[in-house]
């Protein structure tokens, strides 16, 4: 380029000044020319020179310093490292997913707190229990820290049986009050954020429901809905079909006068069963079930459903004393009930309700649960049918009565009912447990005040889902009565305020035990060493403690007073032991049982609370009648790895937890 050399003159911005304006007229009215020069410039250096990024540049010059190497490079560096991070988060993502166990459901991880309506809240004070009572009371199931109700029926019907033949499956009856009630209480329930299960049983009916009253009338397709046979006559009275009798005794046939023909019934004679070889009795009964999930319910309860089919041959049951005269069989007992009971295709239905429960289970976190509530009793493999199979799904689990059926208690006798349930369920299921029920004595009655607590701290800490009978958390007892089937319904007892704070009504339905002054959720409350308060540490630590929700239990002793388990989880050095007796005073010597067992372990719950906290002697472990022990301790050898304990080990749900990551995984 070339440069002309003048004189320099200073510009002192956009002011005039006339002299300046003077002398570059003289000067450029001069001849003579300027003196020229050459210099060799670098036209790249010129232009970073005179031209550097700032704040603010136009799409234009941003364009230039864009396609420079510098920053070409260094942006597509940054862009690649955004991509390997996002695939690296995503590859994280999966991995966590794919290694992660599956969350337990809502009705795994909870306790069941089971209400018989009629018994627990009267709110309109005619002495009857009913829903509006239940609302009432909410507030109690969450200070238990339980997120399950499980309600008997309330079904309308004559209460013939206590309401379980129902007169109308679509509707409340008034004793409990109205659909309106039961829909503000499910709404409740879901404010609070609890679950509800409700019972159904589809075996049978009212004999004043609809579809029986039509059924005796010969009326279109209700005339095989129920079950119907001629009665031969013979010396003027009627000769039943065959011999089967029914659950509460006598024959299971009753003549009815307008079809002139005997109806079979399992239960009451006012309890007529369904014909379930009938299509139309099996669609009617997944209407009902869509009714009621589509008002809101959680889960259902099927009971009796190992009655829903009959042989239809009709041959008389064998008897058990093969010598007895059959003219004089009238009790249940008296029979092996080979054609009354679990016959083929039972569970082809079983499995048809749980596909319909499903259709209601697709929107997430709203999974149907399906109980089964059949009691077999000695048959145990019959029991773990209602599971299903690893393909084909039947109930989330078949509901345990084996710690209610113990014929008498001991270390030795509930470790049988323990390893019997644990033993024969299939693989991957789910356990469960109930020490009390609507149908069953209370635990106080049944063994003895002393061994409440135990008992309830054996529920609390086993595997799986404990179901607690409402007043079993504060130790109720049974009340005398002359029908076997009421003393254990008694009315809850809230406080120590006349009718135990049932009602505010002049009566209850049921008399109120008259220990309620004493045992009662109030008082209860106050007291730091009272059966409530240890029920409530008890959930509280199921809640808490992953090895008490999810983990290994492994029998490690048992005897004629004591039984000794543990619960824990791979991965985590931290380790329950639960030490229950349930005879006399006993003195265990756990490090000759447990190798590497530590020598010493922290009492962390107690029946006798002032021995929380206490650090005990594990060679020596004391125990007094009815007291039960949660222990604590740390080991890097867990009782579940040892081969001396292989087969005395289970786990549904197994997880393994990571320090690292302080998550959980399944592949370990």
């Amino acid at each position: 380029m070339e440069l002309s050399e003048k004189g320099g003159v200073q510009n002192n911005g956009f002011v005039q000044n006339e002299d300046f304006e003077d002398k570059e007229t003289a000067t450029s009215s001069q001849d003579e020319m300027p003196k020229m020069c050459s210099v060799d410039v670098d036209p790249v250096a010129v232009e970073e020179t005179m031209l550097k990024p700032y704040a603010g540049m136009p799409k234009e010059v941003l364009l230039q310093f864009s396609s420079q190497a510098r920053y070409r490079v260094t942006r597509e560096i940054l862009f690649w490292l955004v991509i390997a991070g996002a695939i690296v988060l995503v590859c994280a993502t999966i991995a966590i997913i794919a290694l992660s166990p599956k969350c337990l459901d809502w009705w795994q991880a909870s306790p069941i707190y089971q209400i018989y309506p009629r018994s627990f809240r009267d709110s309109n004070m005619d002495g009857n229990g009913d829903l509006k009572g239940i609302q009432e009371k909410l507030d109690h199931i969450t200070y238990l820290n339980i997120k399950t109700i499980w309600i008997t029926s309330f079904f309308k019907s004559p209460l013939k049986d206590l309401g379980y033949g129902a007169e109308d499956f679509y509707d409340i009856d008034p004793i409990f009050g109205s659909m309106t009630d039961f829909e503000n209480l499910i709404a409740a329930i879901h404010d609070k954020g609890l679950k509800v299960i409700m019972d159904l049983i589809p075996n049978h009916t009212s004999d004043k429901h609809r579809w029986f009253q039509l059924s005796r009338n010969r009326t279109g397709k209700y005339t095989d809905y129920y079950i119907w046979q001629d009665c031969r006559q013979a010396a003027g009275s009627l000769i039943p079909p065959n011999n089967w009798v029914s659950v509460f005794g006598n024959s299971s046939w009753e003549f009815d006068d307008v079809r002139e023909q005997c109806y079979f019934h399992q239960f009451g004679k006012e309890q007529p069963d369904l014909n379930f070889r009938n299509a139309a009795v099996q669609q009617e009964i997944h209407d009902i079930i869509k009714f009621w999930l589509g008002k809101g319910v959680d889960g259902l309860s099927f009971g009796t459903v190992k009655f829903l089919l009959e042989a239809t041959h009709l041959r008389d049951e064998p008897p058990v004393n093969k010598s007895q005269n059959g003219e004089s069989i009238t009790a249940y007992s008296q029979l092996y009930h080979d054609y009354t009971t679990t016959q083929v295709g039972l569970h082809d239905i079983v499995r048809s309700f749980r596909h319909t429960m499903n259709e209601f289970s697709r929107e997430p976190g709203r999974y149907r649960f399906m109980g089964s509530d059949d009691d077999e009793k000695e048959d145990i493999e019959a029991t773990m049918m209602y599971y299903g199979t690893t393909f084909i799904q039947e109930a989330d689990f078949p509901f345990n009565f084996n710690l209610i059926n113990m014929k008498n208690l001991s270390g030795n006798s509930i470790s049988e009912a323990v390893n019997s349930w644990m033993q024969n369920m299939p693989a991957g299921k789910w356990p469960n447990w109930a020490v009390g029920s609507p149908n069953a004595a209370r635990i106080s009655t049944r063994i003895g005040k002393e061994y409440i607590n135990v008992m309830n701290m054996l529920l609390l800490t086993l595997p799986g889902t404990p179901v607690t009978y409402y007043g079993e958390e504060i130790g109720m007892e049974n009340i005398a009565s002359e029908n076997a089937t009421l003393p254990e319904k008694s009315p809850m007892q809230w406080d120590g305020k006349v009718n135990a704070g049932f009602t505010e009504g002049n009566s209850s339905w049921l008399p109120v035990n008259s220990d309620y002054q004493s045992v009662n959720v109030e008082i209860q409350s106050t007291w730091s060493n009272s059966s409530l308060a240890l029920y409530r540490a008890l959930t509280l630590l199921r809640n808490e403690e992953l090895p008490m929700n999810r983990g290994w239990m492994c029998h490690i002793w048992n005897d004629s007073n004591v039984f000794v388990y543990v619960r824990e989880l791979d991965g985590l050095d931290r380790v329950f032991m639960m030490v229950l007796n349930f005879g006399q005073e006993a003195t265990t010597d756990l490090q000759a049982r447990v190798p590497n067992l530590p020598s010493e372990a922290v009492i962390r719950l107690s029946t006798h609370f002032s021995n929380a906290g206490k650090v005990v002697n594990t060679k020596l472990i004391k125990t007094e009648m009815g007291e039960g022990l949660v222990l604590e301790y740390t080991t890097a050898k867990p009782v579940h790895t040892m081969e001396a304990f292989q087969g005395k080990c289970f786990v549904a749900e197994k997880a393994c937890y990571s320090k690292v990551l302080n998550l959980l995984y399944v592949n370990c």
